[in-house]
């Protein structure tokens, strides 16, 4: 009736990467992304997530980062077709819970909007998504800027 799955994605902050993008949502930074695909951490780790959930392998099973038909790939188009799998396997989502770890930029005016994306990936009500942003407290490579991770965890929930 029910399926819990949890990830974690974590990727370098660099100057000259690509655009900071969280959850579809492009943030003003002076560090960009390094990273295959647009290097959204949220979005891998939701994917991830939901892959787990249904015991289906990891987020490289599925989108090897050394295709290139995956450079700079739109991450939103992970989790779309991951969602396919869910509804395809007679699932929907009960609750997301996400937890954004870095040190800089701000993210407390993006959460909502971010919230906003993602509930529509998810096909799924902005209640049921959690999206919160916290510090490392200066400490490793998140809190010297050198990173940013996301954790996610899902409940999916049978159709009835």
């Amino acid at each position: 009736m029910y399926r819990i799955g949890q990830s974690r994605d974590i990727h370098r902050l660099v100057k000259g990467g690509k655009p900071f993008v969280l959850c579809g949502v492009k943030i003003p930074f002076e560090l960009g992304l390094e990273a295959h695909s647009d290097g959204d951490v949220v979005l891998h780790a939701v994917t991830e997530s939901l892959i787990g959930a249904l015991a289906l392998g990891d987020l490289g099973f599925f989108f090897p980062d050394n295709d290139d038909k995956y450079l700079d790939y739109d991450s939103k188009n992970f989790v779309i077709k991951i969602m396919n799998l869910v509804e395809d396997n007679g699932y929907q989502i009960g609750n997301i819970d996400i937890t954004i770890i870095a040190e800089k930029p701000k993210l407390a005016q993006y959460l909502l909007p971010m919230r906003k994306v993602l509930s529509e990936l998810l096909k799924t009500s902005i209640d049921r998504v959690s999206i919160k942003a916290q510090t490392n407290e200066k400490m490793d490579a998140i809190g010297r800027k050198e990173a940013i991770e996301a954790t996610a965890i899902v409940l999916l929930k049978k159709k009835m």
